[in-house]
C-alpha cells in the first residue's frame, strides 16, 4: 500500500530559487504538450503517443528558445509528461474531464522520482540543489531515519507555503477489532450527518464563519492594478483565507469518519449527485461548504484499511419519504418537511433518522447473501475505477469506443 506523508517546508533562497524554475518549466512544458495534443487531433485527427511527446521534450531542449530546460531536473519535467498521459487515460475511462492548461497563479507542485533526490539519516537533498532541505516532521509512529520514499513531491500553494510529500510503500496496516455493530448516516445541509442511531453530527459551516473577511479580501484584490505587487499581496490573504477554511475542513472530516469506522463494522450511505446537487443556485454553497464527496473518499479508504464494509446504495431510493416501521411510501414530501405522520402507522417521524434508518435497512439487504437483488450493490472501489451504483452499471453501460487521443478506449 502506498501511504504520503505530507509536511511543511522551509527552502533557503537557492533552493526557492530552483524549486521556482522548475516549476515554470513544469508548467510550460504540460502547457505545450497539450497544446500539440489538441491542435493534432483537431488539424490532422492524429493521435499524439507518450514516446511523441518525450522525443519532443528532448528536441525543445536542444533548441535555442527552449535551451533553459536544461537547467532543472529533467525527472519533473518526465514526470509532468507522465501525468499528462495519465490524465488522458482517466478522461477516456470517464474518472476526469479534459485535462486544464496550468497557470502560474494556481498551486505549483514538481515530482521527484529516487534519482532526483536522496533521503539519508532524516535529510533530504534535492537535484539541483547543494544543501538538504528543512521541513518539519510531524508524525510521531514513524521513524524519520528509516523513511524510504519512492516519490517526493516539492509544492508551494497560492499563499506562498511550501510542503514536502513523500510517497511511501508500506504493509496494508492490521484490520480493527470487530464492533459488532451496523449504522446508516443520512447527509445533510442543516445537520451534517445523521446515524441510524439517533446521533446527529451538526453542521460546522466553516466558510460561512469565514465568508466576512473573505469577501473583505477579495473586495481588496479587486481594486489592485493586475500584475501588480499589491494585487499579488492581496491575493495571498485570499488564499490564506481558503487555506484555513479548507484545512478545518478537512480536520473536521477526517474526526467524523475516523470516528464511524472505529464504532461500525458495516457503513451504509446514499450515492449523492454532488454535482447535479450544486447546481442549485440557492444550495450550491451550503453544499460544497459540507464536502460530501471528500466525506465518502475517506470512508472508502478507511474502511479498506480497517477492514470494515462500506455500503454504497441507490441515490434514488426513497429513504425519507419511506416509514421505516411498516414501510408505507409519500407520494410526495417538501423539503422543508422535517416531521411527518405515517398515514398507515400513524409513527411519528423525525425527516433525518427516518432517512438513516431506511439506509440502513437497505444496506443490509445489499451486503447480505444476495448483493444485487436490491439497488445499490456494495459497491467499494475496486482498483483505479471510481464506485458505481448497481442501476448505474445496469442500465449505463454502454460499449468501448476508441478514443481519439491514444492511451485506450473511451466509454461512458
Amino acid at each position: 500500500m502506498r501511504t504520503a506523508y505530507k509536511c511543511r517546508a522551509y527552502p533557503d533562497p537557492e533552493q526557492a530559487a530552483v524549486f521556482n524554475r522548475t516549476f515554470g518549466c513544469v508548467r510550460l512544458v504540460w502547457n505545450k504538450t497539450l497544446a500539440e495534443r489538441h491542435r493534432a487531433w483537431h488539424a490532422e485527427g492524429r493521435r499524439v503517443s507518450y514516446k511523441e511527446t518525450d522525443a519532443a521534450l528532448t528536441a525543445w531542449k536542444k533548441t535555442e528558445d527552449l535551451a533553459f530546460l536544461n537547467e532543472v531536473s529533467s525527472v519533473a519535467l518526465q514526470q509532468a509528461l507522465r501525468h499528462q498521459h495519465a490524465a488522458f487515460a482517466n478522461l477516456f475511462a470517464g474518472r476526469a474531464r479534459y485535462p486544464r492548461f496550468k497557470s502560474r497563479n494556481s498551486r505549483q507542485s514538481a515530482h521527484y522520482t529516487r534519482s532526483a533526490f536522496r533521503m539519508r539519516d532524516g535529510e533530504l537533498r534535492m537535484a539541483k540543489t547543494t544543501a538538504h532541505l528543512a521541513f518539519v516532521w510531524s508524525f510521531d509512529d514513524v521513524d524519520l531515519v528509516t523513511l524510504n520514499p519512492t516519490m517526493v513531491v516539492i509544492s508551494r500553494d497560492c499563499d506562498g507555503r511550501w510542503y514536502v510529500t513523500f510517497a511511501v510503500d508500506t504493509d496494508e496496516p492490521a484490520s480493527l477489532p470487530a464492533a459488532e455493530h451496523e449504522i446508516g448516516v443520512d447527509l445533510g445541509v442543516k445537520d451534517f450527518a445523521v446515524t441510524s442511531d439517533g446521533d446527529r453530527i451538526a453542521n460546522p459551516k466553516h466558510l460561512d464563519k469565514k465568508q466576512r473577511n473573505l469577501a473583505r479580501y477579495q473586495r481588496r484584490m479587486a481594486r489592485c492594478q493586475p500584475g501588480s505587487n499589491n494585487r499579488r499581496k492581496a491575493g495571498a490573504k485570499v488564499a490564506r483565507a481558503h487555506r484555513k477554511v479548507r484545512n478545518a475542513r478537512a480536520d473536521f472530516l477526517h474526526r467524523t469518519t475516523t470516528g464511524l469506522v472505529r464504532r461500525a463494522d458495516t457503513i451504509v450511505i446514499e450515492d449523492l449527485n454532488v454535482s447535479g446537487m450544486v447546481r442549485n443556485r440557492k444550495l450550491a454553497r451550503a453544499i460544497s461548504d459540507c464536502g460530501w464527496g471528500e466525506f465518502r473518499r475517506q470512508l472508502e479508504y478507511k474502511c479498506r484499511q480497517a477492514g470494515r464494509t462500506l455500503v454504497v446504495i441507490d441515490r434514488w431510493y426513497p429513504s425519507s419519504k419511506t416509514c421505516s416501521a411498516c414501510g408505507h411510501l409519500l407520494a410526495e414530501l417538501s423539503l422543508s418537511t422535517r416531521r411527518w405522520t405515517c398515514p398507515g402507522c400513524r409513527t411519528r417521524h423525525d425527516r433525518d433518522h427516518n432517512a438513516a434508518k431506511n439506509i440502513l435497512a437497505a444496506g443490509r439487504a445489499v451486503a447480505g447473501d444476495t448483493p444485487g437483488d436490491v439497488c445499490g450493490a456494495d459497491v467499494r472501489r475496486q482498483g483505479t475505477s471510481l464506485p458505481q451504483s448497481a442501476v448505474k452499471q445496469k442500465h449505463q453501460r454502454r460499449e468501448p469506443q476508441e478514443s481519439p487521443f491514444g492511451g485506450g478506449s473511451q466509454s461512458a
